[in-house]
């Protein structure tokens, strides 16, 4: 194979990803993305200070697909859950008619890049009760986690 041909292998390749300084005047980012953000919700939450607010976070984390982040010291609560318009294109159905809050995203910031990184991440209670722990101290009545089993 010609070096040339080689060339335009690879760029079509599943694995190879166009980068944002080399979209054409025009052209759409989102033509190119998997749509992350329309596969999941981030949620402005407080900071848990005590260990009932842990407890309600330890709650969230007992639903399937729930996370909870920090990213630049705010928390939130990270719902995966895929928006019901989301067209096997990754193009949104009702894009005429889609939410302010879809009409005001853009392609500036979003996470096409895969370069950010969380300041925490929960995926688990578990990883809530040690945080909280390493955070609070011991619990005062015993400990989150179940009694092993006999």
């Amino acid at each position: 194979m010609s070096t040339a041909t080689l060339t335009i292998l690879e760029s079509q390749s599943p694995c190879s990803k166009l980068r944002r300084e080399d979209l054409k005047p025009g052209e759409c980012l989102c033509t190119y993305c998997s749509a992350k953000c329309c596969k999941y919700f981030a949620l402005p939450l407080d900071e848990p200070t005590t260990w009932k607010d842990f407890e309600n976070m330890r709650w969230f984390l007992l639903h399937k697909g729930a996370a909870v982040f920090v990213e630049e010291g705010a928390w939130y609560m990270l719902v995966y859950s895929t928006c019901q318009h989301l067209q096997p294109d990754n193009r949104c159905g009702i894009y005429e008619t889609r939410p302010q809050i879809c009409r005001d995203y853009t392609t500036d910031k979003c996470e096409y890049d895969d370069d950010w990184v969380y300041d925490h991440y929960w995926e688990t209670p578990e990883q809530v009760e040690e945080y909280a722990e390493a955070t609070l101290g011991p619990r005062r009545g015993g400990s989150f986690r179940s009694p092993k089993p006999k």
